[in-house]
């Protein structure tokens, strides 16, 4: 790291222009190449993934996605003569537009049904050529356009489905600009220099930009999810202003001590570097977790989310020295270059609130830790009835044309309420794919409907159809219930184990359920399955790293423990907001409903990650602390009152850059934004400044054993080593003693000197 940070100082230019090609070239081949993304949550080897691949290989024209035009009278028909022809003439308009395949109308022969029984809503079908991901958003704008213009007093039109909601307004970049202006004014207020407050954004912005391009280029060589851009975004301008900040105030901290330039930026990297590298690669290992998982849909995310790291450890380390040695000394504010030059180099010691909280914790870490671990179990307790599925557009907000598109046709939740509409059930409409083997199974299909359309929870069945040779049929199903509904679960699971299986009988019939619901169930089903070797997986490989830097058996199962807890609590603010509603429309997220099935794997990995950054810098000061005295009481005294500011400062950075994502107005973002964002602030301000130290003072010397057949058989190695005896002593060479004296008498008591 030495030679690394050395080299970047020479070559501070080359250094500085070598990220930024990088940054324009990644770019421009972005800009070029265009975007790949694909939410594919079909799982191989599930019924769903079976009743896709039936259709895809049987009715090749359904793979464009299908979409709905949706119109509305408070009073009047439909059907009256001058709404019937606005409405027609705007669909045949729709009809000659580029990417669209066809259009079902209601008052067609084939769009039968398709008007309430009060005649006050419509709704037409619109297939698009191609499947929701690689339409082109100025296609979908264009249908929206058209039949937006159709609008008249007391006519309302909305437009629901995938590629309408490719036109939604998603903030554009509000939310990155808000979160990294808070970071800006937070890093002014901790440096009071324009110059050093820059830096960390400048930094995070190059690598978090050249991984989002990066990302982009990524999506045509696997399937990368359409959100994992943002997530990767999200994830980097937390972390990568986060670890410059750290590097930065070691380097501020050197310049007091009298180093130059070069050395302080030398020494910076040697250590607080270091410790970047290793918590950046504990985020990485977790987020390459979920490769054991083994589904294609987050193999994509955590290779881009890992990118996204990469870089931006990358840049900390490499374009943040060469940045620092090209400020020089405007690394300290204006006072404190002052106050260098007239009182010469001063050691930083810890005083003030840092100072009283470490020794109030010191004092109380009973009831301190009482306290923290009530806190963490109330957040927890929702956590209880999380309910993993498939949100919809009737989670969208209300603003939403989708969401009223939905609304609109759902009308009433029951058969005895539907006349103000369809029913949620026409939202999510279930597919029933088959391969017929002869005429018994042909007859057997054509009177299934009749059986179906008693069973509970079926609102209503279309005709079966079959392919071009007869080999193969479909059918859909329209249940009562919302796709997200739990009852819409519980109809796909009674019609895999019983309604179907009875029907069966004797035939050579066996039918794949599919559609949306089925779909997500069978993911969330896999994924619920793997959970616990994934978890497994990510607390193992944390804590062997732990063990490994820290030669100690308490450190590792004190992290493993704090982290389990700071997810736990994190899903229980997603499960309040998300699924219970509380507050979710006030934030413009939209009403509540099921968590989606990926979220806990991907929230796991990062908050495993995130969560050990703050451990790793915390405790490796414990640590320096606990190899120079071999005293557990001024160790975590010494180490939380170094470290509790800049871990302090650098959460309420990442908190603000994760909670301004609440307004890029997309639910999966706006739940990782949160859910990160209760986790970071759970984790520095209750657990690491709390609970942790709490913890390591009542198992005194116990935080630090390792068995000796173990210590005599592990690599050594090293996060952040203790910095050179001669950096710590250079304050002697350079100050007088009675200067020393005077200092010291007007500050307050040094942290160190209270009595253990």
């Amino acid at each position: 790291m030495a030679a690394l940070a050395r080299w970047c100082v020479r070559r501070r230019l080359v250094v500085v222009l070598l990220w930024l090609l990088a940054l324009g070239g990644v770019s421009a081949a972005a800009a070029v190449t265009g975007s790949a993304y694909s939410n594919d949550y079909e799982v191989p080897g599930t019924e769903s993934g079976r009743a896709t691949q039936l259709l895809q290989d049987g009715f090749p024209h359904l793979g464009g996605d299908s979409d709905t035009v949706v119109w509305h009278l408070a009073s009047g028909s439909v059907r009256d003569a001058d709404v019937e022809q606005t409405m027609t003439a705007t669909l045949d308009k729709i009809a000659d537009l580029p990417g669209v395949a066809t259009v079902v109308s209601p008052y067609d022969d084939a769009g039968a049904g398709r008007v309430s029984a009060d005649g006050h809503t419509a709704y037409a079908t619109v297939t698009f050529a191609d499947s929701a991901e690689d339409i082109d958003a100025s296609e979908a704008k264009a249908v929206v356009d058209t039949a937006k213009d159709a609008e008249a007093d007391g006519l309302q039109v909305e437009l629901g489905g995938s590629a309408v909601a490719l036109t939604e307004s998603s903030g554009g970049h509000v939310a990155e600009i808000v979160g990294v202006l808070v970071a800006a004014v937070v890093l002014f207020l901790a440096f009071g220099s324009l110059a050093a407050s820059l830096l960390p954004i400048a930094t995070a912005l190059v690598g978090v930009g050249t991984a989002y391009a990066g990302i982009g280029l990524l999506g045509h060589v696997m399937t990368v999810a359409d959100f994992a851009p943002m997530l990767g975004m999200l994830i980097g301008l937390g972390v990568g202003i986060d670890y410059a900040l750290f590097i930065v105030t070691r380097h501020r901290r050197g310049l007091k001590r009298g180093l130059s330039v070069a050395e302080s930026v030398e020494n910076a990297v040697t250590t607080t570097g270091r410790s970047v590298v290793f918590a950046g690669a504990t985020v990485c290992i977790a987020l390459l977790g979920m490769l054991i998982l083994r589904l294609g849909f987050l193999n994509g995310v955590a290779i881009a989310a890992s990118l996204t790291v990469v870089l931006t450890v990358a840049a900390s380390v490499t374009l943040l020295p060469a940045l620092l040695s090209l400020i020089g000394m405007r690394a300290l504010s204006r006072r404190e270059r002052r106050r260098l030059a007239e009182h010469g180099p001063e050691p930083e010691l810890p005083t003030g609130f840092a100072h009283r909280w470490s020794a109030f914790v010191e004092r109380h870490p009973k009831l301190l830790g009482g306290i923290a671990l009530l806190v963490i179990t109330v957040l927890a307790l929702p956590t209880l009835g999380l309910r993993l599925g498939t949100s919809d557009q009737g989670n969208d907000p209300r603003s939403a044309t989708t969401r009223q598109a939905y609304d609109l046709l759902a009308g009433g939740t029951s058969r005895a309420e539907r006349g103000g509409g369809f029913g949620p059930g026409v939202n999510g409409p279930l597919t029933l794919v088959t391969r017929v083997g002869g005429a018994e199974d042909k007859l057997l299909l054509d009177n299934l409907d009749a059986t179906l359309r008693t069973t509970d929870g079926i609102a209503s069945t279309t005709p079966v159809t079959y392919d071009t040779g007869g080999d193969l049929a479909y059918f859909t199903i329209v249940p009562e219930s919302a796709p997200q509904s739990q009852q819409t679960s519980e109809l796909v699971d009674r019609l895999r184990t019983e309604v179907l299986p009875r029907a069966e009988t004797g035939t050579s019939l066996d039918i794949q359920v599919g559609g949306t619901t089925a779909s997500y169930d069978d993911f969330a089903d896999v994924i619920v399955g793997k959970l616990p070797l994934f978890v497994g997986v990510v607390i193992g490989l944390g804590c062997l790293l732990l063990l490994l830097a820290f030669r100690s058996v308490g450190i590792p199962l004190k992290a493993a423990a704090m982290n389990v807890a700071a997810v736990a609590a994190a899903f229980g603010v997603v499960v309040a907001i998300f699924q219970w509603g509380w507050g979710s429309e006030l934030l413009g997220l939209g009403r509540a409903g099921p968590i989606e099935p990926f979220l806990p794997v991907i929230m796991v990995s990062v908050l495993f990650g995130l969560s050990m950054d703050y451990q790793v810098f915390l405790v490796s000061r414990m640590y320096e602390e606990w190899l120079e005295t071999r005293d557990n009481r001024r160790a975590v005294r010494v180490g939380l009152a170094e470290t509790s500011r800049v871990i302090n400062s650098a959460a309420v950075i990442m908190i603000s850059v994760f909670l301004a994502f609440v307004l890029s107005g997309d639910r999966v973002i706006a739940m990782f934004g949160i859910a990160l964002a209760a986790a970071v602030a759970l984790d520095a301000f209750v657990l690491r400044t709390l609970l942790v130290p709490a913890l390591m003072h009542l198992l005194g010397g116990a935080n630090w054993w390792l068995p000796g057949w173990l210590d005599r058989r592990m690599p050594r190695i090293s996060i952040e080593p203790p910095e050179r005896r001669a950096a710590h002593e250079r304050l002697t060479d350079v100050v007088e003693q009675d200067a020393v004296e005077q200092m010291e008498r007007e500050r307050d008591e040094d942290v160190r000197d209270i009595p253990g």
